[in-house]
């Protein structure tokens, strides 16, 4: 078999796939409700104004005859060049303020190549004979080995430039120096919660409800720093994300965005789904947007022309996290979540009654989204959509060693 090109093609197609822009999705489960998504992703164009300069005079009300004198022509020649480099001074330095502006505010930033090894906690001395302790641990340099490794196959990144946009994501606790970069459908809400009781902000993870949680806009993101302060973080606090098998990802996002009442996925994403994909839809289901079968649903993922953007909730792990420019310290799983949660906590030193919750905030009555489960939604595909499904998500597989969900995949 020939040389697998997928990866080559996936990182050419997103500027293709992409180009209907990114969904700004309103107040949902691990979404900010700052805008930022939008304001980010804006095109510069329209952040930084042009200054329209007049090259022209306005015309006078009446034209001079020949009988009127040269020097009136002159002087109102030599008038208005003077109004007119006085304007142009008066544009220049408007347009260097604001160029300015956008410099401090939105300019890259060059990392220099940190390393992961460095802000990842050693093991305690008394831990380093603890069997559990000590398999975790090198579980953890395998993952990042393994991460590092496809990054330098696939991906190159020797300038290590870093935007506002690729932090945006990441969350920050400063007082155990720990930086979340926020995956949706992976455990974010619970993290979230971790986080604040470590910021000091809730003695207990159960005491803190799912709105506060995401709409309280307690917890600080990195991309509100400045430049030094974005840096110093990057190269200090120990950098951690947790992600989830792509396929059940994926299930999970559209159980919880499409199977129960939502007031936004529903007429923002369903209707342009089944206005576009469904034949002969009723006039009820167009009106509303609910009821979007899975199978419709994988459509608009698949189109290069989608009738509406993407969000974050079935977005790549390796766009809303951007691991290979980042130099992330724990990579967590989603499957062995309260063992790699709770290592982690005793990696930074957490306090000892601080354990990960197990509870389900959302939809608490339903059964988790197994592995059983979203099989079962892949079997509504054909062996094609699958295929291209899995060759959608193909990078996230590789990165993150997850096997091939079914054996006809290649």
């Amino acid at each position: 078999m020939g040389r697998d090109l997928r990866p080559y093609y996936y990182a050419f197609s997103q500027r293709i796939k992409y180009n209907t822009g990114f969904q700004q999705p309103k107040k949902q489960d691990c979404v900010s409700s700052n805008n930022q998504d939008r304001r980010l992703r804006k095109n510069t164009a329209d952040r930084v104004a042009t200054v329209k300069q007049s090259d022209s005079l306005e015309p006078s009300e009446s034209v001079p005859t020949k009988l009127q004198s040269t020097d009136r022509r002159q002087s109102s020649i030599m008038f208005s060049m003077k109004d007119q480099q006085k304007g142009e001074e008066i544009n220049s330095i408007k347009l260097h303020k604001r160029r300015r502006r956008f410099i401090i505010k939105k300019s890259p930033i060059l990392i220099s190549m940190n390393s992961s090894i460095l802000n990842l906690p050693t093991l305690k001395y008394e831990d380093r004979n603890n069997s559990k302790w000590k398999s975790l641990y090198q579980i953890q340099g395998e993952r990042k080995r393994i991460m590092r490794e496809t990054c330098s196959k696939y991906k190159s990144n020797n300038r290590r430039i870093i935007t506002p946009y690729h932090v945006s994501r990441i969350f920050v606790e400063d007082k155990y120096r720990v930086l979340y970069c926020e995956v949706p459908k992976a455990g974010c809400s619970n993290w979230k919660r971790v986080l604040m009781v470590l910021n000091g902000l809730a003695s207990s993870t159960k005491d803190i409800q799912h709105n506060t949680v995401h709409y309280g806009n307690y917890l600080k993101r990195l991309d509100g720093f400045d430049h030094n302060g974005i840096y110093h973080r990057l190269n200090t606090y120990t950098k951690m994300l947790f992600i989830r098998e792509p396929f059940e990802k994926l299930v999970s996002a559209f159980r919880d965005k499409f199977e129960h009442p939502n007031n936004y996925y529903h007429p923002v994403f369903g209707k342009a789904i089944i206005s576009r994909y469904r034949v002969n839809a009723t006039k009820e289901a167009l009106r509303t947007g609910s009821g979007v079968k899975f199978k419709e649903f994988i459509q608009y993922l698949l189109d290069v022309h989608r009738p509406v953007g993407m969000d974050i909730h079935w977005d790549h792990v390796n766009r809303l996290c951007s691991p290979c420019l980042i130099d992330y310290d724990f990579v967590g799983k989603f499957e062995s979540m309260e063992e790699d949660a709770n290592f982690f906590l005793h990696l930074i030193g957490a306090p000892q009654n601080l354990t990960f919750p197990k509870f389900k905030d959302r939809h608490s009555n339903e059964e988790r989204t197994t592995t059983k489960i979203t099989q079962q939604y892949f079997a509504q595909l054909s062996p094609s959509q699958r295929q291209q499904s899995y060759d959608f998500y193909y990078m996230d597989y590789l990165m993150f060693n997850y096997s091939k969900p079914f054996e006809d995949l290649y």
